[in-house]
């Protein structure tokens, strides 16, 4: 096969237009696996298959970047700097944007690589390019680049090839090329700033990290929205809400909450807000944020009864997200009246409206409502009981109304519900009272889909393994279940048919 495929290489040099020659190159190289490749390819002269492509033929592109793809990816990162580099820098500057990327990820792959990596820092004309890959047309063609500049910044060198040179003028002059190239150039900024406190420095230093949160209060509502995102994406390293906190952003974000009421547009950047404080709670701590930022609780239990089904919808994950804790739950406890007035309306919502809200509502009631056997304390267990009693006069009619409905989604969502009252023992004692639901969790003609059938399973699962379920079940039912559960979540009955001699 080697010599097959270097004969072909000889004849493809020798030939104006080897289309066939190259579709038969690329069927071999394709037929040998990518880890025997490596000593089959080392050896050929790449710059035939780079040369051709020089060219506007789609056809001849495409087998190149295909055959160029494999046979680089068998070669190590190493051998790529020494030999390929010249190449690959052509390639960024090639019209095809499919060119683009095969040089952007093999660029992605040299400079993980300790040794090749120095090849690349000290050739700043390949990195200027994939800087200036960043305000490509094509999305996939600026990723790449962002991904293999991230990459880059993992170490120190990179961080100062990239910043503490003439590069950093570059990644300024892109920056500058649009809105939407701006972004693109934050989200690079933010990938490297959430590596370490170190990195985080560099790009504060650089001025890139304070032009970003003064994009909070810029006039555009659809920037400010945009630069939420990318502040929440920095807030999810530790050091990042560090240095949110010492610049006072997280004060900033609260009183742009509070703010929002005399905002006729600020719709559209007030769930990024909420979602940035959802965030901080689970990081940090519930109670925390929501006594320092009473603002950001207080709007969640606003947007939760809002008509817009945005703001709603929002409220609901975020509820689900602090509620998921012992302490959320705690802190939701706390204000009273206020949350229970949110359940109400949540229990409405569930039973009627768009399938999409009533799924998030159902998947935030689900998360309210569950405990773990190591956080059942007699507190709790009150807590959530009463939760789940504040949702209907028969909740259990409720929930299993709403999983019978011909909706995949919701009848997975109903049965999530159930299992989350499963291992705790108030839950297994409506359960046993509920008539025919005992029945009902065992059936297996309900849910017909994969989904639907690994939720079963799970609620069987988390039945059977409370230490409660056998003592306030039964035996009886206590066996039907273990017996469900070895049966495995797919099992199926064996049906016998008898045929009669002689019948139509």
């Amino acid at each position: 096969m080697a010599a097959s495929i270097e004969s072909l290489f000889v004849e493809i040099a020798s030939l104006e237009e080897p289309i066939e020659e190259l579709q038969t190159l690329k069927t071999a190289i394709l037929s040998i696996p990518v880890s025997a490749l490596r000593d089959t390819v080392s050896g050929l002269r790449l710059e035939v298959i780079f040369s051709l492509l020089n060219t506007n033929d789609r056809e001849k592109i495409e087998l190149c970047v295909d055959i160029l793809g494999r046979i680089l990816l068998a070669l190590s990162p190493v051998h790529l700097a020494q030999n390929c580099r010249v190449e690959l820098q052509a390639g960024l500057k090639h019209p095809d944007d499919t060119v683009k990327i095969l040089a952007l990820t093999q660029i992605g792959r040299m400079v993980l690589n300790h040794e090749a990596v120095t090849e690349i820092q000290n050739n700043q004309d390949i990195l200027r390019e994939v800087i200036h890959c960043i305000k490509g047309e094509k999305m996939t063609v600026a990723k790449e680049a962002i991904r293999a500049l991230a990459k880059l910044s993992h170490s120190k060198a990179g961080l100062d090839a990239l910043f503490r040179s003439d590069l950093l003028k570059d990644l300024k002059d892109v920056m500058a090329t649009s809105d939407i190239v701006r972004y693109r150039v934050y989200e690079l900024i933010v990938d490297i700033s959430s590596v370490s406190p170190v990195s985080l420095g560099y790009c504060a230093n650089s001025s890139f990290i304070s032009q970003l949160l003064g994009e909070l209060t810029g006039d555009d509502v659809l920037v400010r929205a945009t630069a939420i995102e990318m502040v929440t994406t920095l807030s999810h390293s530790q050091h990042g809400r560090q240095y949110l906190a010492q610049q006072g952003i997280m004060d900033k974000i609260s009183n742009m909450i509070t703010g929002a009421k005399s905002d006729p547009f600020s719709s559209f950047y007030l769930p990024g807000l909420v979602k940035f404080f959802g965030n901080l709670a689970i990081m940090d701590s519930p109670q925390h944020v929501c006594e320092t930022y009473p603002a950001f609780q207080n709007k969640v239990f606003e947007m939760a009864i809002d008509p817009d089904p945005v703001m709603t919808g929002v409220a609901l994950d975020t509820l689900g997200v602090l509620g998921s804790t012992v302490e959320g739950k705690q802190v939701l406890q706390k204000t009273g009246e206020k949350f229970n007035a949110v359940l109400k309306r949540m229990s409405k919502l569930a039973s009627g409206g768009a399938t999409e809200l009533r799924v998030r509502c159902l998947e935030a009631i689900s998360l309210l409502i569950t405990l773990q056997a190591e956080q059942q304390t007699e507190d709790l267990l009150v807590l959530t009981e009463s939760w789940f009693h504040l949702l209907s006069n028969q909740p259990m009619e409720m929930i299993r109304n709403i999983s019978t409905q011909p909706f995949p989604e919701l009848h997975c969502s109903a049965l999530r519900i159930f299992t989350a009252i499963a291992p705790q023992p108030w839950g297994q004692r409506l359960m046993i009272g509920t008539p025919g639901f005992m029945e009902f969790i065992v059936d297996r003609s309900t849910g017909p889909t994969k989904e639907a059938k690994d939720a079963k399973f799970e609620l069987v699962g988390a039945l059977v393994s409370s230490s409660t379920a056998a003592d306030i079940l039964g035996s009886q039912h206590y066996l039907r279940l273990r017996s469900y559960l070895r049966e495995g979540a797919y099992y199926v009955t064996a049906v016998a048919t008898v045929t009669t001699e002689g019948a139509d």
